[in-house]
């Protein structure tokens, strides 16, 4: 194929995605975006520009290889691709599905200027998609150094971590607290986002590579604390990524009712227990009629994209009327944190969108389920400390909305139980841990930690990243070349 002139390439339209049709995706639970062809991924791989400085590569938080991997696929050689992909990420296939590239590498491209940015989420899609069917380019490791890591939690912190540690030579043990790997790429986000077969082949895959042993319902905090891990048990370091799955809930009147639940909660129920096969699995979950999800983050599209197919089947299956999901959010449109492609599949979808409104208190219904949800409206005043124009009530704006269930996505925190005997592992009020941003060393010495544990929730591949840096500290800390232990934020 002849060299396209850099005129040519920006000449390119980007391609877009093919994905099941709106009317027919609410009421399954199937994978919504159908991926690229091959002759969709090279067209787009050709409308890269291969710059000399990669702005985009500097845009990602695992440092990705993107116009390496992009070339090889624009030329043909898949393998190529992959082999440049995984340099720096090992779940491209994951990356490539949920990571929000638009703020990201996408953001950092130099076609975004002028235009539309090259589509390197697709394409990292494409070549995770292609190593997933063919496994070209298994994880192998260096050899073994004879130390022994315990990393605590599954999800892609712990995960990364547990693959670059292995890569290295060190003997890995995983300690999960749910009964199958994978943290929040399992229990937090929709089958019609993620498919959980493709979680569990990335995770067992490269287990199985690198002689990664998985425990899973091992619940760090109470099976074993922290000191027993580094201690009788015999590990030389240990890796905290347990996320933050702890829920937020509004301080207002009737938060207690029948009705009420924490999208954690909902999201748990129907991707990692499949409660939305009930009854062929065991978990039944139930969704209301008129339905209220709090909140405008990607948790809240899941829970509300969720509702919206559980009352579809239901209607299938009883021929009642379908419902309503109203996601009510506090801010404007503009301020909405949740991807702008996980906003558009959900009004493409049905969900109902209630800006400029707070809430005051759930209501009841008489007999102990929610009713409704009494509310405010509100304006933007100045920008608060998270940079949005902040929400100011408006006096006598109130009114009140029917609604029977309300899902409550406002936040989460770490979980508690697993610094239980651990005083000495500095925490936030918040309650997320204190730990170096570069290298994840934490208060207490051979203890580091990454991901949502240390940041509150945030992005798959922000939590990647703090895995590979700790990764990397790890090793040379437990090789004898890393720097002397020190306090966080210690000069």
């Amino acid at each position: 194929m002849a060299e396209l002139s850099k005129r040519e390439r920006m000449g390119i339209p980007r391609q877009g995605i093919p994905t099941q049709d709106p009317a027919a995706r609410r009421t399954n639970f199937d994978e919504v975006a159908l991926g690229y062809t091959l002759e969709q991924a090279r067209r787009e791989a050709n409308r890269c520009l291969q710059c000399v400085k990669r702005p985009c590569t500097e845009g990602c938080p695992v440092g990705v290889l993107i116009p390496d991997f992009i070339r090889a696929l624009r030329d043909g050689d898949l393998d190529g691709a992959v082999r440049a992909m995984k340099e720096k990420n090992n779940l491209p296939a994951i990356c490539g599905r949920v990571c929000p590239q638009e703020s990201q590498c996408e953001a950092s491209c130099v076609l975004a200027k002028t235009g539309e940015a090259v589509a390197i989420g697709r394409l990292e899609r494409f070549v995770g998609d292609y190593e997933l069917e063919r496994r070209t380019c298994p994880p192998e490791c260096c050899g073994d150094t004879g130390k022994r890591v315990a990393i605590v939690g599954a999800g892609p912190a712990g995960l990364t971590c547990a693959v670059d540690l292995g890569i290295l030579g060190h003997k890995v043990t995983v300690f999960e607290s749910l009964h199958s790997p994978g943290g929040v790429l399992v229990y937090g986000i929709p089958e019609f986002r993620l498919p959980k077969n493709m979680v569990r082949e990335e995770i067992v895959y490269a287990a199985e590579c690198l002689g990664i042993e998985i425990r899973t319902d091992a619940v760090v905090g109470s099976l074993y604390t922290i000191d027993e891990l580094l201690g009788e048990q015999g590990f030389d370091a240990l890796f905290l990524g347990t996320g933050a799955g702890l829920p937020s809930f509004m301080p207002i009147p009737g938060i207690n009712l029948n009705g009420v639940v924490s999208a954690n909660e909902f999201l748990t129920r129907v991707n990692l227990m499949k409660a939305y096969l009930f009854p062929e699995y065991d978990t039944p979950v139930k969704v209301g009629q008129r339905v209220a999800v709090i909140g405008a983050g990607n948790v809240a599209m899941d829970a509300a994209r969720c509702s919206l197919r559980l009352q579809a089947i239901r209607a299938q299956e009883t021929g009642e009327e379908r419902g309503e999901v109203h996601i009510l959010y506090r801010r404007s449109r503009t301020e909405v944190p949740a991807r702008a492609e996980e906003v558009e599949h959900a009004e493409e979808e049905g969900v109902l969108f209630d800006f400029l409104t707070d809430q005051l208190e759930v209501l009841g219904d008489g007999r102990g389920n929610v009713g409704g949800l009494r509310n405010i409206r509100t304006k933007l005043g100045e920008p608060d400390e998270s940079g949005r124009r902040r929400p100011v009530p408006l006096e006598g704006s109130e009114y009140d909305a029917e609604f029977d269930m309300v899902v409550m996505a406002i936040g989460t925190r770490p979980n508690p139980l697993v610094f239980n005997s651990a005083d000495d592992v500095e925490r936030t009020r918040w309650g997320t841990v204190v730990a170096d941003e570069d290298s994840g060393r934490t208060t207490r010495e051979r203890v580091w930690a990454g991901g949502d544990v240390v940041t509150g929730a945030a992005t798959v591949i922000s939590a990647m990243g703090a895995g590979k840096r700790a990764a990397a500290d790890m090793h040379s800390y437990l090789e004898g070349e890393g720097e002397p232990w020190q306090q966080p934020g210690d000069e």
